[in-house]
């Protein structure tokens, strides 16, 4: 059987365990899902054994495939790492590199940094998702994903890559219709929209220069899943809330909002490398990382 066995079916059954379906698993292989449901069968039948129970909705393992993705799943990651290592001893990358991260970071500064990473690896393949949802990183095959704000789900391993800072913003035609709040418990009594993707979107808290701190308590009857999508209500005069800097800065540039109570600060926010638990963090990943630091951390 040792001379007949293709490791390459191996490593396509440890893609469908980890994926959850035959689906997930050729999009993260980047192949035809009929190659690898025959791969998986091919397999099944020298081992004279079923691997997984198909019914028409998922897939299951079975006692036999359960016993032998805990046998080979650490040997095909110990291989994986053995290839990166030498790998890393290059200045050339090779293979596919699947990022996420929002739409606005995606535009804003990530899309950059891709295409010029990918300039600097030309046998390297990049696939960049954008989305203002938070992906799941192991059913969806991302290797990495780029985060900004707190970070909710704590199976997850990440490296903080920087901060931003957050600003209290509106239109003029708000403020002037509305009134400029002058300390952040005046907040409570004016139109607030609330990004629902935050933590606490309706709980602030405001710290003075003289080092006063303030929680402010607002009130809403709008809310938004999408920083876009809020920046935008908020030039049509929607009322108050929070932007991220880079977002905020530029519609305050433009003239579109305004930034309120400068003299008070909001926590900065954190710029995250996030990658799934469990998994070998290859040298393409810690690559584009260290990358990507250094273009953060550039004036």
């Amino acid at each position: 059987m040792p001379g007949q066995l293709d490791l390459n079916a191996l490593r396509i059954f440890d893609a469908v365990v980890d994926a959850g379906s035959f689906t997930a698993a050729a999009d993260r292989l980047g192949m035809a899902k009929a190659k690898v449901s025959i791969q998986v069968a091919r397999l099944e039948t020298l081992l004279g054994e079923a691997l997984f129970a198909r019914t028409t909705r998922r897939v299951t393992l079975t006692d036999t495939g359960r016993a032998l993705h805990a046998e080979c799943h650490p040997l095909l990651q110990g291989i994986e790492e053995a290839v990166d290592r030498v790998g890393a001893s290059t200045t050339e990358l090779s293979g596919t590199l699947r990022l996420s991260t929002s739409v606005d970071h995606a535009v804003q500064s990530l899309a950059g940094a891709v295409a010029q990473f990918a300039g600097l690896h030309p046998r390297l393949q990049i696939d960049l998702r954008t989305s203002d949802r938070v992906l799941d990183l192991v059913s969806e095959g991302i290797d990495l994903s780029i985060r900004l704000g707190w970070l909710r789900d704590s199976s997850m391993r990440a490296v903080k890559l920087g901060e931003f800072g957050q600003y209290l913003v509106a239109s003029p035609g708000y403020v002037q219709r509305a009134g400029l709040p002058t300390h952040p418990q005046d907040l409570g009594g004016h139109a607030w929209v609330a990004l629902t993707l935050l933590p606490t979107p309706l709980t602030w808290q405001f710290t003075a220069r003289q080092g006063k701190v303030h929680t402010a308590h607002v009130k809403t009857r709008l809310r938004v899943d999408s920083p876009g999508a809020l920046a935008a209500m908020l030039r049509q005069g929607a009322g108050i809330s929070v932007l991220d800097q880079y977002t905020a800065q530029e519609n305050i540039a433009s003239g579109k909002l305004v930034r309120l109570l400068p003299e008070w600060q909001l926590p900065p926010g954190g710029i995250y490398a996030v990658y799934p638990p469990g998994r070998h963090v290859s040298a393409r990943v810690r690559a584009f990382i260290d990358f990507y630091r250094g273009l953060l951390r550039t004036p």
